[in-house]
């Protein structure tokens, strides 16, 4: 039997830092959203405070299965009103800090998953 490593053809997350993240050997400083069919748009939002529920009625427009929301540096939860996009289409969405959010992306990728990453880069983390 011969093995043959995994591989993934979907853009995935290399390296991530205080107020940064490396996608395909860029540094992204600003927020951004990445998906497993290739996307990746900027997140027109500064800072948590500036979201709002059109910036969650775009990942919905995505139609993928599952949103992981990256939050920045420390956790924290969006509106339950700005999910309902969301909810209508039945899509998933997982809450965590932008670190965390950078990781489960890229296993859930890796095993083939339709997933957007919206990744919160918060101007003053760094």
């Amino acid at each position: 039997m011969k093995l043959h490593p995994d591989s993934v053809s979907a853009t995935t997350i290399s390296s991530y830092g205080p107020g940064w993240i490396g996608i395909g050997g860029e540094r992204v400083a600003a927020s951004v959203v990445v998906g497993s069919q290739g996307q990746r748009f900027a997140w027109n939002c500064l800072d948590f405070n500036q979201l709002g529920p059109d910036h969650f009625a775009q990942l919905a427009a995505m139609g993928t299965e599952l949103v992981i929301f990256g939050s920045g540096l420390r956790l924290r939860f969006p509106q339950a009103a700005w999910l309902q996009p969301l909810i209508e289409r039945r899509i998933g969405i997982e809450t965590m800090d932008t670190q965390a959010a950078c990781r489960t992306y890229n296993i859930l990728v890796a095993e083939g998953r339709s997933v957007a990453a919206a990744l919160l880069i918060d101007r003053g983390e760094g």
